[in-house]
């Protein structure tokens, strides 16, 4: 396993000198994180899937102290509060589509925040759905919640947790930050949205999953960021034979998702400052370097380029 310094000398590596500024781990445990506005890649790995040194997909995106949740894959509870934010500083939750790797923790991280005093309202977007299974939990855990208010004095999280299902446009605009969605291609699933974020520190772009798409290229048109799940053609093959029951795996990560040669093509349309790499397919193969992920995307483009990990922090704006 990497120590700091390792890793950091393997990230100046694969991002060239002149990219290595403003991009570190995050601080872990209780320390809060320094920068005011940073984005941290929580979880990193594609699929449902347990285990390895990668955890499945979230990010934590912050403005001004404020945090912003994308995706809530197994994990990410445990993952923001290593990144250094207190579960209950949670304001927004964002859910891409309703694959279990990305809402299985959603009602968890929120339950999470109220064990740890939260006492404010948290904001959830997402897919159609996202209505029902925030009922849906609440009644999973009525015991557990309804016990701990009259027991402890909590408040009524139920009170808390105000989910909106949402459709492409605008889905939430404050002082100095828009969040629009819009639908990208991932099938069988048509309710799947890629997010960006319009923010005073620069324009961030989570792509979701999706299969190569020009919508998306134009979507993220600009931005400073732009996260773009990933697909490592050749270690599919290797991946789909150690997983049980997988005969048409093969068939969907290649009809629904975006090989890194796509990805170039991608981002030579968005052109943004920096193109981070995550959502890995497969992400718990360690055979498969940073050097073999970027390199079908340097077939199509030659711009800023990172292969996501753990804890990675990006401080905003960009250097």
């Amino acid at each position: 396993m990497l120590d700091r310094r390792s890793f950091g000398l393997t990230l100046l590596a694969s991002l060239g000198a002149s990219a290595a500024p403003g991009i570190s781990l995050a601080q872990q445990a209780a320390t809060p994180v320094k920068a005011a506005s940073k984005l941290v890649l929580i979880g990193t790995k594609g699929g449902p899937r347990i285990g390895g040194p990668r955890v499945n997909p979230s990010n934590l995106l912050l403005i001004d102290g404020v945090p912003f949740v994308i995706d809530c894959g197994y994990g990410v509870a445990r993952g923001v509060v290593n990144a250094g934010v207190p579960l209950p500083s949670i304001r927004y939750l964002f859910i891409t589509h309703h694959h279990s790797d990305h809402n299985l923790e959603y009602g968890n991280i929120v339950d999470g925040a109220w064990s740890s005093g939260l006492n404010a309202p948290i904001r959830a977007f997402g897919p159609k759905g996202t209505v029902e299974m925030t009922d849906l939990f609440w009644k999973l855990n009525k015991f557990d919640v309804e016990t701990r208010i009259a027991d402890e004095g909590k408040p009524d999280p139920r009170k808390l947790l105000q989910p909106t299902d949402i459709d492409e446009g605008v889905v939430l605009e404050l002082p100095d930050i828009k969040v629009s969605a819009i639908r990208v291609p991932h099938p069988p699933v048509v309710e799947n949205f890629a997010y960006k974020f319009e923010t005073k520190v620069g324009t961030i772009v989570f792509s979701g999953d999706t299969a190569y798409s020009e919508k998306l290229a134009n979507f993220a048109k600009g931005a400073d960021i732009l996260v773009h799940e990933s697909l490592y053609e050749p270690g599919v093959d290797k991946m789909v034979a150690r997983v049980p029951f997988a005969a048409r795996l093969k068939e969907h990560l290649l009809a629904s998702h975006t090989k890194t040669e796509d990805i170039g093509r991608v981002a030579a349309i968005a052109r943004p400052k920096l193109l981070v790499l995550s959502h890995l397919v497969p992400g718990d193969d360690p055979t498969i370097t940073d050097e073999m992920w970027l390199a079908g995307v340097r077939k199509n483009y030659d711009g800023r380029t990172v292969v996501a990990k753990e804890q990675m922090a990006i401080d905003l704006p960009l250097a």
